[in-house]
């Protein structure tokens, strides 16, 4: 583990390092039906410009591989359940020795992505307009790890933006299955050997959404390797129990977003949910073009009241009524009680000031009580301090995302080595 977090100190240094230069291989554009090459990097100069910057870790005989990105259309569903076409980033590393390419055979991380309000953040939009990897995972899973790396954008950006986002919403497994099927086939296209091997994770809203795809995957009869959610809201009712019984909102365009979302999702008018004027700010503000810098100092910090986001008949009736339409919903929606058959390992900080550590000690419960057998939770804190890199302070949700990623990618690898044997 102790490499893999050595390298994971610079990773945010490595977003913005490979989009320094020109040195680039161009993309070769269209390669199949719905698919195409838009970031194509070699593993030199990604390495060269590590070694100029003096990455930890990275020496002349450090590994490093290239990147291909492929930006793929696909059909899936949105919060209505009606078809619609979505999109997602395929990277695949490049340079790796004959041997995995070709006979063993390469395996796939399944990348749900966190939070995020503006278009220009999915995945595969910001590398389509610059022709550079995107400040996203990947670096670290591809050209770090060998594996493939699948992003998807999500209903609601790239090519459906302009949808309703279905945020910490099961149909976000729908859309992960859906990307997870259109790769492979564009792998095959391509003549990219996959070896059949399958890793899920993701953070925050991506650590939920995580979860609730390993869910649907095992009902579809997939077999995964290993699944590593991090710092996800599983159980939405204890978190909604949470966030409504404070007096303050520590991120409201993020509570503003689960009541928007539901309440389209439901057919509920969000004026009974969401107090004036606020309700009727949210379909602009949530429309893709705003980050969450300019939609939070829009919002009210007040959980309820008369100047509160949330509307007080709303949050009374959640707690007086268990018929309660948002009750019920959250219930429906959570993914933290079930017999799961894949190894799974709850990444999560102690210090998490946005989704409570609590949670997934709660979910580790829950979910053992339902006879799921080879699960844990791995504290990130005490992990990068076992490892000789942590100073014992506690990190934040923003924080912890990073290290969170370098204890996955270890994960993964070492169940790679024990079962591909690369």
């Amino acid at each position: 583990m102790r490499q893999t977090l050595y390298r994971l100190m610079g990773v945010a240094a490595l977003f913005v390092l490979v989009g320094c230069g020109t040195n680039l291989d161009k993309p070769t554009g269209t390669v199949s039906k719905n698919a195409a090459v838009v970031v194509d990097v070699s593993g030199d100069l990604i390495k060269q410009k590590l070694l100029r910057a003096h990455f930890p870790g990275i020496d002349q005989n450090s590994t490093v591989y290239g990147e291909k990105a492929y930006r793929i259309v696909y059909d899936s569903i949105d919060i209505h359940g009606n078809p619609i076409k979505a999109s997602g980033y395929m990277v695949v590393p490049t340079g790796l020795p004959d041997a995995v390419t070709r006979q063993l055979g390469l395996s796939i991380v399944l990348d749900d992505h966190g939070t995020i309000f503006k278009n220009t953040d999915a995945p595969s939009v910001m590398p389509s307009q610059t022709l550079l990897p995107g400040n996203d995972t990947s670096i670290l899973f591809s050209a770090l790890g060998g594996f493939v790396t699948l992003m998807p954008d999500y209903v609601g950006y790239g090519e459906s933006k302009g949808a309703v986002h279905p945020f910490v919403m099961k149909r976000l497994a729908e859309d992960s299955a859906a990307f997870l099927q259109a790769a492979r086939k564009v792998a095959q296209e391509n003549g990219i050997k996959l070896n059949g091997q399958l890793f899920v994770t993701g953070y925050s809203e991506g650590g939920y959404a995580a979860m609730a795809t390993l869910q649907k995957l095992e009902d579809d009869g997939e077999s995964v390797a290993m699944a590593a959610p991090m710092a996800g809201p599983y159980d939405l009712n204890f978190t909604a129990f949470g966030v409504l019984s404070q007096p303050k909102l520590s991120v409201p365009s993020f509570m503003a977003f689960v009541g928007y979302a539901y309440a389209e999702a439901y057919g509920v008018d969000i004026a009974t949910v969401i107090n004036s004027p606020y309700a009727t700010m949210l379909p602009d503000l949530f429309n893709g073009e705003h980050d969450r810098s300019e939609i939070d100092p829009k919002l009210s910090y007040d959980t309820t009241g008369p100047t509160g986001l949330f509307v007080p008949a709303f949050v009374a009736d959640f707690f007086a009524n268990s018929s309660n339409w948002f009750r019920k919903a959250v219930l429906e929606n959570s993914v933290s009680a079930w017999a799961a058959q894949t190894p799974i390992r709850l990444v999560h900080c102690q210090g998490d000031d946005v989704i409570p550590f609590a949670i997934s000690q709660a979910t580790l419960q829950s979910m053992q009580s339902a006879g799921t057998q080879n699960i844990g939770i791995i504290p990130v804190e005490a992990a990068l301090q076992q490892a000789g890199k942590g100073d014992g302070h506690l990190m934040g949700h923003s924080e912890c995302g990073i290290y969170a990623y370098g204890i996955a990618a270890e994960l993964f690898a070492q169940v790679r080595q024990a079962t591909i044997g690369y």
